[in-house]
């Protein structure tokens, strides 16, 4: 059940009932604990829209919703902030109703939509690098969560394989033959490549030449041209796989997938007398996207030479998307730094037709990985970090923390122990930022024990699952108990409302793209599980208290489990 969910339902029908409609209740957890489990803050501005006291507001209000069935306290704070406490009678049964429950109470989506998520998106001129990691894991876990909720998720990579880079390569590939060994470096056959493109006028004419015969589907050209996307394609798989994300080879749609629809949005943007030429290029000029001197700036959609521009290829996809795919949603986990060229080329398809107004169009950017310095994260030597590296290296470090803290395990616990810490503490570094934002990479902090970070994180749920690899030892039950839980003391009350909380924050993460919601989610309930513990002795605590502290670390286990499985991140039974 989402709380949340059900207190903004029932405050704003009061509201309205109030004179108030329209007016959002704007509910949100309390910010502490003494001022109960839940705010309503939609008060205030809807008293001050009508200049009426929001005190007295509060009263009539109150005066027209009912929550016996959930509240014990609810109190007027303040000149009109409305504090809840729920019921402990509900929490129990709500928890306890949950405990065999493998969705751990939380409903699938009452209309499930078709979403498409654009992510990771690689150019396959070159090795994946750092900067393809935000992407990559920002958009995996927005589809885990969407899937968890049961929407129709189709995942989009849309890799850039048909830019003119390509035509270097092909005429490089060439020279030395479809060598799949001479492919194994794909950064040192790019830099060949580049540097022969550079030096020598016949070669580039060449490769020129095989731009325009491969998007004119030459096939001997598309033969030397297949190679290169195969290798690319592995190294990206293997990436993935290190990552412990859900892209495969089924999900790459790249640019080349389009070539064949590029002229016909060409054509349908001039039928919809879109299209000017100016300066012999073929332009849809939008006039609410102005330039710094107030001109108005154009969307390329045609050079003069004929050949075609991402616009082009972003319009062809979008309408692929809208009309074969028959999306509902449309997400783009893509760089910050793309947002105009986005929110053009969105403009574009609605004013001319190609999705409609009820499909959604959403950019969800996120900002840069910087080093130390500041400055856009590179190795010591100035060069873009390999993101193969930089898994490995992660992988590298977390074993030398597991040998520290565990040398007694066997070799294979370590490997993999370092395995799911490694990489887990990159992927949680990263997704426990707000997606905006810049963030600098730190190997110490993100391997932590301590703070928000996955080592932590998994340390809280391995601590929890000792606790029954103990009372087994002991002739505990299984982990998955049965009875009622029964709340009598602070924490686990406490524990108790920080549980129920897990089903709004991950339909807010679905509504917002935010993983960063679920990661603070995640650490504020392992914060407070390790209070109830300290506080609330399980194991030795008579029945039937015992069983419903039992049924407790089982759910904060469970829920800890699930929420870091939604971030893509594995867990340990044992660190």
């Amino acid at each position: 059940m989402n709380i949340r969910a059900e207190l903004e339902s029932r405050f704003s029908l009061a509201l309205q009932a109030v004179g108030a409609e329209g007016a959002p209740a704007l509910v949100s957890p309390a910010g502490r604990a003494q001022f109960g489990d839940y705010q309503v803050n939609g008060v205030m501005s809807a008293a001050k829209a009508r200049k009426t006291n929001p005190h007295r507001l509060a009263q009539q209000v109150l005066g027209h919703v009912d929550l016996t069935d959930l509240a014990e306290k609810i109190e007027i704070a303040g000149p009109g902030f409305i504090n809840i406490t729920l019921n402990g009678g509900f929490l129990s049964k709500l928890l306890s109703g949950g405990i065999d429950d493998e969705r751990l109470g939380i409903a699938r989506a009452r209309r499930p939509q078709t979403i498409v998520v654009d992510y990771s998106h690689p150019n396959v001129a070159k090795e994946m690098h750092v900067g393809h990691l935000r992407s990559t894991i920002i958009g995996d876990a927005i589809v885990r969560t969407l899937e968890f909720l049961g929407h129709n998720v189709i995942r989009q990579n849309h890799i850039g394989d048909w830019g003119t880079q390509f035509g270097m390569l092909i005429a490089h590939l060439d020279q030395v033959g479809a060598d799949s060994r001479e492919l194994a470096d794909l950064e040192e056959f790019y830099r060949r490549a580049k540097q022969q493109f550079d030096a020598d006028p016949a070669f580039a004419d060449k490769a020129r030449s095989c731009v325009v015969r491969l998007q004119a589907g030459d096939e001997q050209v598309l033969q030397s041209w297949r190679p290169y996307i195969e290798t690319s394609l592995r190294h990206c798989e293997q990436i993935y796989e290190k990552l412990g994300v859900t892209l495969n080879r089924s999900h790459v749609r790249g640019e080349s997938a389009y070539n064949d629809d590029l002229p016909k949005v060409v054509a349908d943007l001039e039928k919809a007398g879109m299209l000017k030429v100016s300066q012999g290029a073929k332009c849809v000029f939008l006039d609410e996207f102005l330039g710094k001197d107030g001109q108005v700036l154009p969307v390329i959609v045609q050079k003069a030479d004929g050949g075609y521009l991402y616009a082009t290829t972003d319009l062809a996809a979008i309408r692929y998307r809208a009309n074969v795919l028959k999306a509902d949603r449309i997400l783009y986990i893509v760089d910050a730094r793309q947002n105009l060229h986005l929110r053009q080329v969105f403009a574009a398809a609605r004013a001319a037709g190609f999705v409609s107004q009820n499909v959604s169009l959403e950019h969800h950017p996120f900002g840069m990985i910087l080093g130390e310095d500041r400055r856009p994260f590179k190795t010591r030597q100035g060069e873009t970090v390999k993101l193969m590296d930089l898994l490995d290296e992660a992988v590298s470090r977390a074993g030398q923390i597991v040998e520290e803290k565990n040398p007694d395990l066997n070799e294979v616990q370590k490997a993999q122990i370092a395995q799911a810490v490694g990489v887990g503490a990159v992927k949680y570094a990263d997704l426990s930022q707000n997606r905006a934002s810049d963030y600098v990479f730190s190997w110490e902090k993100m391997l932590s024990l301590d703070g928000n970070t996955a080592p932590y994180m998994q340390y809280a749920y391995a601590r929890i699952r000792s606790i029954f690899r103990k009372g087994r030892s002991n002739g505990a039950k299984p982990a998955h108990q049965t009875g009622a839980i029964e709340i009598s003391h602070p924490a686990e009350r406490a524990l108790s409302a920080r549980l129920v909380r897990f089903a709004e924050t991950i339909e807010a993460v679905s509504a917002e793209s935010m993983p960063n919601i679920l990661c603070a989610y995640l650490y504020d309930l392992a914060g407070v599980f390790m209070g109830f513990y300290e506080s609330c002795p399980v194991l030795v605590a008579p029945e039937p208290t015992r069983t419903g502290r039992l049924m407790l670390c089982d759910l904060a286990a469970r829920t800890i489990g699930k929420g870091l499985d939604l971030l893509g991140i594995k867990t340990i039974e044992q660190m």
